[in-house]
């Protein structure tokens, strides 16, 4: 009896069962892959999710090529009326600045420091400001090899907005883009990566080299991340908890779409950002399959913890869920 019921639920599963299709940020690849693993195994339901870029995740479904897409950098209320999109918030992140350093295993970083390897005024290790908060570190007379996305991304933007936030000068002659002519390309020490995987796999092949990646790929690449000087001047390791301090300064505002940068909080670890879902104002029926996937995601906070990213606070779920239900793209 049991094989047969168990046999008639499988039947039943693979009848009514959906698929939906989505491109986009690489930021958040590491945690949607599980849900979309513990979501299939639950409901027999299937999400295809595919790492792109942020740039790529908008481009696609404001052709509506896919059912939603994934970007690290939010839409404006105005841009999202243009484009006929609807916009919600998924999980926190830390951006990490890995590096490959032999002998050297607690860097740590002063804002300084980052302005001038970004800028690429500070050209070697053994930079008097790179010294200064590392007496004890045998920092070696060698080129820095910066390491940066190729494609445009959300990590870019969040990474090159807190830069714009912490630096006049980048600010006045770089701002916050999706994708930058990196002064040290200019230079002859710039290695690029696509996606948040290939700006790891740069850094772990090349001998002192430096880049900007998501905190999830660094770790899952066992990389060494740089401790870095935050908005209140104190020093912050890239750890969940951190990334959650500075986390508590969202503030998030569904009457304007969840449009919010959150880099350069005031206090915790300076560079966290935010990833966002697109979905097409006028699809209701794909849309609440997918707000059905994320909704299951926010039920898994578990997950998303044990990879380092920083779930969204209760209220923040609540907000969302009642934007759903406003713009009529309420799970099934």
């Amino acid at each position: 009896m049991k094989k047969i019921l168990a046999g008639l639920t499988l039947a039943a599963v693979s009848t009514f069962a959906w698929t939906i299709n989505g491109t986009g940020a690489t930021f958040p690849y590491p945690v949607y892959k599980q849900w979309i693993k513990g979501f299939y195994q639950e409901t027999g339901n299937k999400v295809n999710y595919t790492g792109t870029g942020s740039g790529t995740g908008i481009k696609e479904v404001a052709k509506r090529h896919v059912d939603f897409g994934g970007s690290d950098k939010p839409l404006s209320p105005n841009t999202l009326k243009q484009a006929k999109l609807y916009q919600f918030p998924t999980v926190v992140g830390g951006i990490a600045l890995g590096y490959n350093l032999p002998g050297v295993k607690n860097l740590k970083l002063s804002e300084a420091a980052i302005e001038g390897i970004a800028l690429g005024t500070i050209q070697y290790w053994d930079n008097p400001v790179i010294v200064k908060y590392n007496p004890n570190e045998k920092l070696p007379h060698k080129k820095i090899i910066f390491v940066h996305r190729s494609d445009k991304s959300g990590t870019t933007f969040n990474f090159t907005y807190y830069l714009s936030k912490m630096s006049s000068i980048w600010r006045k002659y770089y701002g916050a883009k999706k994708m930058i002519n990196w002064p040290t390309d200019e230079q002859g020490r710039g290695v690029a990566g696509k996606g948040n995987f290939g700006v790891s796999a740069a850094i772990k092949t090349n001998p002192y080299s430096i880049g900007y990646v998501d905190y999830a790929d660094a770790l899952k690449n066992n990389l060494n991340m740089a401790e870095l000087q935050g908005r209140d001047a104190k020093f912050y390791a890239p750890t969940p908890k951190n990334f959650s301090e500075g986390a508590k300064f969202a503030g998030f505002d569904a009457k304007k779409d969840f449009f919010k940068v959150i880099a350069y909080p005031r206090h915790g670890y300076p560079i966290i950002a935010a990833t966002f879902i697109l979905v097409p104002a006028e699809k209701k029926d794909n849309d609440k399959k997918v707000t059905t996937f994320f909704n299951y995601a926010y039920d898994h906070d578990e997950v998303a913890s044990k990879l380092g990213y920083v779930p969204l606070p209760s209220n923040v779920k609540a907000m969302v869920r009642k934007y759903w239900e406003e713009k009529g793209i309420s799970p099934k």
